[in-house]
């Protein structure tokens, strides 16, 4: 059946927009959800690709849940011929950090669109592929910076360009990754850099790009200092807190252990990966006290941006708990956001399915959030915020997805949409930063990739 046969709620002269997902781990869940169902009287899915086909079948499940037919299905060596044979629209990327640009840069030259999660690739050079890809073919490529679109972080933006603190002359900025969501990268196949860049091009990348977009500048010079300070199998053995198990499914010395996940005791993670391992042998419980770990865990980086402002920033993913704090210091005051996400990691639910719940499908357990304005010579004004939910990036995906899949571009004044030039952008601080790790040595962005 193809797709075309798609139940619609749209109207009969309405053409929706047709949409390819390639990679269809988890988060892709939340891009299915959005086309086939929230937004489906704009938005069409008409396929999926993969390398593996269980994977598939378990969004094709989903799909047939919104009471649709099941979407085509194909391979990666026909993405090409799926484009054409679907007479795809726009193409959205979920793919292992690695392989984002194979598919961009084929989606576009193929005269499609693309909207890719972030980060929008892992390396120069194939930053640079994407960029010249897009010169050449004009269409036009989202970065889903859903952090944009969280209503905290759209008052920040509200009142620095409102000029409430004056000129930025610095910025400091802390995140901190608990004990069950940091671990979840060091199961991953994030834990070889090789695939993801490391967290300050996977994670940070989301980072950077609110400094950019909140100062309105890009960065100049990174110097780096980067280590893997818990993780990793020496320093497991080094402080007693390894297990004897390479992946913890079916292991009884990782009964006990708080960083084993429990795959069989989610329905959505057995689906998407234990159910799915017959094909491509992918092991989604790794030993985070594992060897093969080649990502840091505890990041400091030193930036200065184009405007002359400079920021400190530091990343740690093993916290006991999670949260952020960012200040901003200007001529006329100080602006200060605190956000607590989870207050501590309970051991006991530690390994159950971190996956799910920290990527827009459950809420966190709590969250807060403070911002306040400290003006030279006033009294501290604390800023009315927007109830915090913690619910899909504090609400940004929610937005994003409307924004991007509901048929019409609404007004923009923060500038939030997000093109490839805000991915690249975004990339510059973390690239520099990892090739700073390496040399010791402060990194001008521009020996990396000049925009």
């Amino acid at each position: 059946m193809t797709a075309s046969a798609a139940h619609s709620t749209a109207t009969p002269t309405a053409r929706r927009t047709r949409y390819a997902v390639v990679g269809l781990g988890s988060r892709a869940q939340m891009f299915v959800r959005a086309i086939a169902s929230t937004h489906a009287e704009h938005a069409q899915l008409v396929a999926f690709c993969d390398v593996n086909s269980t994977r598939m079948q378990v969004h094709n499940r989903t799909v047939q849940g919104f009471g649709l037919p099941p979407v085509p299905t194909y391979q990666p060596q026909d993405f090409r011929s799926m484009l054409e044979r679907e007479q795809v629209d726009t193409v959205v990327v979920s793919t292992i950090d690695r392989t984002h640009d194979e598919y961009i840069v084929a989606a576009l030259h193929a005269g499609c669109d693309v909207v890719t999660e972030k980060p929008m690739t892992t390396d120069a050079d194939r930053c640079r592929r994407i960029l010249d890809a897009q010169a050449e073919t004009g269409r036009a490529v989202t970065v889903t910076f859903n952090y944009r679109y969280n209503p905290v972080h759209a008052k920040v933006r509200e009142v620095i360009a409102e000029g409430a603190i004056g000129e930025i002359g610095s910025v400091h900025f802390e995140w901190l990754l608990d004990t069950r969501h940091g671990a979840d990268y060091f199961r991953r196949w994030h834990r070889d850099k090789a695939n993801s860049g490391g967290l300050m091009v996977h994670k940070a990348t989301h980072h950077f790009d609110l400094v950019n977009w909140w100062i309105a500048s890009s960065p100049e010079v990174v110097f780096g200092l980067g280590k893997l300070f818990f993780y990793g199998s020496a320093n497991g053995t080094r402080r007693e807190l390894a297990h004897p198990y390479t992946r913890a499914h079916g292991a009884q010395s990782a009964a006990g252990d708080p960083f084993a996940l429990d795959l069989a005791g989610s329905p959505t993670l057995r689906a998407l990966y234990l159910d799915a391992e017959h094909e491509d042998g992918y092991h989604r419980d790794q030993n985070v006290f594992g060897d093969g770990i080649t990502i840091e865990d505890d990041m400091t980086v030193a930036v200065r941006y184009r405007s002359g402002a400079t920021m400190s920033y530091h990343l740690t993913a093993y916290s006991p708990w999670e949260g952020y704090h960012v200040a901003f210091n200007g001529s006329q005051g100080r602006l200060e956001l605190d956000v607590v996400e989870n207050s501590f990691v309970d051991p006991g639910t530690a390994g159950t399915a971190p996956g799910e719940a920290l990527h827009g499908v459950d809420a966190a357990p709590e969250h807060s959030s403070r911002l306040t304005v400290r003006r030279h010579w006033e009294k501290p004004l604390e800023i009315d915020l927007p109830e915090a939910t913690g619910e899909g990036h504090g609400g940004g995906d929610a937005r994003m997805l409307a924004e991007i899949f509901g048929g019409q571009r609404p007004a923009d004044p923060l500038g939030r949409a997000s093109t490839h030039r805000d991915g690249a952008q975004s990339l510059l601080t973390g690239l520099a930063a990892n090739r700073s790790f390496e040399t010791g040595l402060p990194v001008h962005v521009d020996e990396i990739l000049a925009l």
